[in-house]
């Protein structure tokens, strides 16, 4: 066997203390599922049980959540951009979440409105998707740096789209300040100070997929997951279900780890201060949907209550991810999953590679029982960049 270092520190969390959030339960996720049950298209994404990679890896099963299946989008952020838009329609025109549909609510809009956001492209596409299906514009800016196809798709659902010459948290201020400016409703997966409601709903709209796949571990005979590996942008996904698993489990019955490059790791600076910590900079890293550099609020007191860990890892380790979960071993599913899906996958295939694997597979808990749920955030939604990982195999071991 083949023996290799990738870049991966690891911080346990010093600061955890177990306490859940109300915001981020059972009972909310179920909520927002019982919501997207009603949208047309709605099932949820495969849970592919990879058994010859568990085995190879070292441990029970290896569970991945495929939000590459999810509405024809490629990604799983549709499912809080429609959820926070129903949420704010609902409110705006005193109508109940549970009599939302599309058409009672492009009846009611009597004025044109415009939805705008900053993205990395997977939020921004969600936030389009939903504005199209109530019949209103949608406004979506892209950091600098964007690739073109998922300018291009965005595009492709009638809304504008505009790339800055700016990292992603100062197009997020930008953003603020154009919607402030023209009366536009923002719909951002990020809080700030008096701006928490739409944020709220986003995370408790992610959860679904939490959800899903509690119930489709239970349809295989599995009771919990003993690890789950939750990737962080902002953090927003990663409080939303990691919020939802520790409600149903406890937090110190499941050893959850919060991965990040280590070219945006504001989380695990986070975790490692005890407090928000902020990255500037340019954020280069692959992993575009992760390239964030200043926390969520409102997901960052879970994590640092809930999270067991924080990894900050190298680019290298999601290009492995893309690798592995595109060629699967034995009779495994083939995953096809982007810079941000691939990144937990990549994390457990380079700790056993690791010279130190005895001694990382320990500090991460991990052994021939654990049972590990991963979430693949994203399909190819860079096909360009995707063929170059996995077929050319641009940033190579």
């Amino acid at each position: 066997m083949s023996q290799f270092s990738l870049k991966m520190d690891i911080a346990d969390n010093r600061f955890f203390t177990g306490e859940t959030s109300p915001l981020f339960s059972r009972a909310e996720a179920q909520k927002a599922r019982a919501f997207h049950k009603k949208l047309a298209g709605y099932e949820p994404t495969p849970l592919c049980d990879l058994q010859a990679l568990a085995a190879y890896v070292g441990v029970k099963q290896i569970l991945v959540k495929d939000e590459s299946k999810r509405f024809g989008l490629n990604a799983f952020k549709m499912l809080g951009g429609v959820y926070a838009i129903a949420n704010l329609l609902c409110n705006k025109f005193g109508v109940a979440v549970e009599e939302f549909t599309f058409d009672l609510i492009k009846r009611t809009i009597k004025e044109p409105m415009t939805f705008a956001t900053t993205t990395d492209g997977n939020h921004g596409r969600g936030v389009a998707w939903a504005a199209k299906q109530v019949g209103q514009h949608a406004v979506v800016y892209m950091p600098k740096g964007s690739a073109q196809e998922r300018v291009d798709h965005i595009l492709g659902l009638g809304a504008e789209c505009i790339v800055t010459d700016m990292n992603y948290d100062d197009t997020v201020r930008l953003t603020m300040k154009m919607a402030e400016e023209r009366g536009w409703y923002i719909v951002q997966d990020t809080a700030w100070e008096g701006y928490t409601e739409i944020p709220t709903w986003i995370m408790q709209g992610y959860s679904t997929l939490a959800d899903e796949a509690v119930e489709q571990m239970q349809g295989m005979g599995i009771r919990q997951p003993t690890h789950v590996l939750l990737q962080a942008g902002v953090g927003a996904l990663a409080g939303g279900v990691l919020g939802y698993l520790v409600d149903c489990f406890g937090a110190r019955e499941l050893h959850s780890i919060i991965v990040e490059p280590d070219q945006a790791d504001c989380i695990y600076r986070s975790g490692v201060a005890g407090e928000m910590v902020n990255v500037g900079g340019e954020m280069r890293t692959i992993m575009a949907g992760l390239a964030c550099g200043e926390p969520n609020p409102l997901g960052w007191p879970l994590l640092k209550d809930c999270a067991t860990q924080f990894v900050s890892c190298h680019d290298k380790v999601s290009a492995l991810g893309m690798r592995v979960l595109g060629n699967p071993l034995g009779e495994d599913s083939r995953i096809v999953s982007g810079e941000s899906g691939a990144v937990g996958a990549g994390l457990l295939v380079a700790v056993r590679h690791h010279p130190q694997r005895e001694a990382l597979m320990a500090r991460l808990g991990l052994n021939q029982e654990s049972v590990v749920l991963l979430v693949n955030t994203e399909g190819d939604t860079d096909m360009a960049h995707y063929r170059e990982v996995v077929w050319e195999g641009k940033h190579p071991i």
